[in-house]
């Protein structure tokens, strides 16, 4: 009766093992946090969650589970993404929005994050000193909602101050 039960503990083992051998790799493969990714992403948002993936994966957390990335923008606009001072990110989760303002420079700055749907209504807004993020704020109905994300030492001093006509894309 011992070599049965040797069998089958060897047997069990190899079953961890190969769940292990599955399951690991990918993790370890790219050694970062997976961000679920809106297929109406486009090259630039994509291309900053390859650069950064572990930044947007903490600014989904905020948002909830469940939100997929749609849009991350560099700000101020048209800086290298390496030297932004901040980071619009917006996720989509099932006809919800969520926004989050990402401060990338560190220690205590004004942000201010506004996003609206796109008829002017529904408004969420956060501001305030933050060292980390301004929001999340959300939005039901949230296609081409229009935003204003704002960033500085002080409200009137300002390293940005965004506006757009929308910052999910438009369907």
């Amino acid at each position: 009766m011992s070599v049965p039960r040797a069998g089958l503990r060897v047997a069990t083992a190899a079953a961890v093992l190969a769940g292990l051998a599955v399951a690991v790799p990918q993790a370890s493969a790219t050694g970062r946090p997976a961000v679920k990714i809106s297929a109406k992403a486009d090259s630039t948002t994509r291309a900053l969650v390859q650069a950064d993936p572990s930044r947007a994966a903490a600014a989904a957390t905020v948002c909830g589970s469940g939100y997929a990335l749609s849009r991350a923008i560099p700000l101020p606009v048209g800086v290298d993404p390496s030297v932004r001072k901040g980071t619009l990110f917006a996720y989509e989760n099932s006809g919800n929005g969520c926004a989050i303002l990402d401060n990338n420079v560190g220690g205590a700055k004004y942000m201010y994050l506004h996003v609206c749907r796109v008829d002017g209504t529904g408004c969420d807004t956060d501001t305030g000193n933050f060292s980390e993020y301004a929001g999340p704020v959300y939005l039901t109905s949230f296609a081409c909602a229009p935003v204003t994300a704002k960033m500085g030492t002080t409200s009137s001093n300002l390293y940005f101050n965004y506006n757009s006509e929308y910052v999910f894309p438009c369907d």
